[in-house]
């Protein structure tokens, strides 16, 4: 499922995990007044911890997991903010895909340190690769983990992932867990896609299982339906083929297609906003979309040669895609019709690798779809069926 704030997202694992994480986590009292969307007042969770004067973790031994998207609204590291309190005694960081600085493509990301304004060194440990959860070891003296990364709403972005492996390592090492939260940048009030099938439990694919003693630090000023550019919080690219909103409005959808032969645009001046490949159809591509009359955004064919990543240093057709209204635009429905297309103009061509796509998704229900030559309106039916039986669940664990 896709745009839900991280928070809720975190209640959402607590709910699975038993009344202690619901308790902390629990939603404002009904009737709260909401800020109005687009204040441009929102702060972040660690801006909340300052304003607090970090009440919450005062006196706590603790480890941050974090990367270069966890800093305040002044622009500061949450990893400086904290080694800089006389409250708060930080001891280790822990860094997602892409590292501490967030600029690793690599399969794995090495671990290293962090050097302080006083000169100490704080070890980070990389949750990337062969470890991929907080180990006892690297647990050892802590009292608390605390989370703080700028999430994508979207499930298969590996960060909510980090975060619920790293709830998991708390609870069985009898650590507390505190989310500095974020906003979702993509609005948080949209919901499309499946829910997660039984059985499907993957770094893409994740749903924590056991509890932890949670506490989230809210946010201050963001109502559900705020975009990331009405927050007046700055932009920092989640990750190196993320670099800016559109993008990542465009990701949920585009992002689906990196489980098959086509580019998404990595290595080009429009990652997530461009699909090719060098056997692309572009022109009949575009046509087809534009026939189908998909609300929120536009096409035209556009040709690029990735520098990287699928066709790298190959020049590839391909779909530029723009968003227009952004919040008609629904990137799962686009998916369906882009794959659809690709699918009966490309037969030999176009390929799938279904074990990954699964875990994307969160269904094997797509693929029988796929096999069957059906329409982008039975893949939408398929995408829509999940969040009406979800979003009256959700509510009773929304902060916002």
């Amino acid at each position: 499922m896709r745009r839900l704030a991280l928070a809720a997202a975190l209640a959402l694992l607590g709910a699975h995990a038993g009344p202690a994480a619901a308790e902390k986590a629990a939603a404002p009292e009904p009737g709260t007044a909401q800020p109005r969307v687009g204040s441009p007042e929102v702060l972040a969770g660690i801006d909340v911890l300052e304003a607090d004067e970090f009440r919450e973790l005062s006196g706590k031994r603790i480890g941050l997991i974090t990367n270069q998207t966890g800093k305040d609204r002044k622009g500061r590291l949450t990893a400086r903010v904290l080694a800089e309190s006389t409250t708060v005694q930080l001891k280790a960081l822990f860094s997602p895909e892409h590292g501490f600085t967030g600029t690793s493509e690599a399969d794995a990301v090495s671990s290293e340190t962090y050097r302080t304004a006083d000169g100490r060194n704080i070890p980070i440990y990389s949750l990337y690769g062969d470890t991929r959860a907080p180990t006892t070891e690297m647990m050892k003296g802590l009292d608390t983990l605390v989370f703080d990364i700028q999430d994508m709403g979207t499930r298969f972005y590996t960060y909510a992932t980090t975060m619920g492996m790293a709830m998991e390592a708390a609870a069985a090492g009898n650590l507390d867990f505190v989310v500095l939260d974020r906003p979702d940048p993509i609005s948080g009030e949209i919901l499309e896609g499946p829910v997660l099938s039984t059985g499907i439990r993957h770094f893409t694919a994740f749903t924590a299982k056991v509890g932890a003693r949670l506490e989230v630090v809210p946010l201050r000023g963001w109502a559900r339906g705020a975009w990331y550019d009405q927050t007046g919080l700055p932009w920092t690219r989640p990750s190196p083929n993320l670099p800016d909103l559109e993008a990542a409005t465009l990701y949920p959808g585009i992002g689906c297609f990196e489980s098959t032969n086509l580019s998404v645009g990595r290595g080009t001046p429009a990652p997530f906003r461009w699909v090719g490949a060098p056997w692309l159809k572009a022109g009949k591509v575009v046509a087809r979309l534009k026939k189908a009359g998909l609300a929120g955004v536009s096409f035209e064919a556009e040709d690029l040669t990735p520098t990287k990543s699928v066709y790298e240093n190959k020049k590839c057709a391909g779909i530029r895609i723009r968003v227009t209204d952004r919040d008609k635009l629904r990137p799962l429905a686009l998916f369906a019709h882009l794959l659809a297309a690709i699918r009966d103009l490309h037969p030999k061509q176009f390929e799938v690798r279904w074990d990954e796509e699964r875990r994307m998704i969160g269904t094997d229900a797509l693929k029988a779809l796929y096999e069957k030559r059906a329409g982008p309106e039975a893949m939408i039916e398929l995408f829509d069926a999940g969040p009406k039986e979800f979003d009256p669940i959700r509510h009773a664990f929304l902060l916002y």
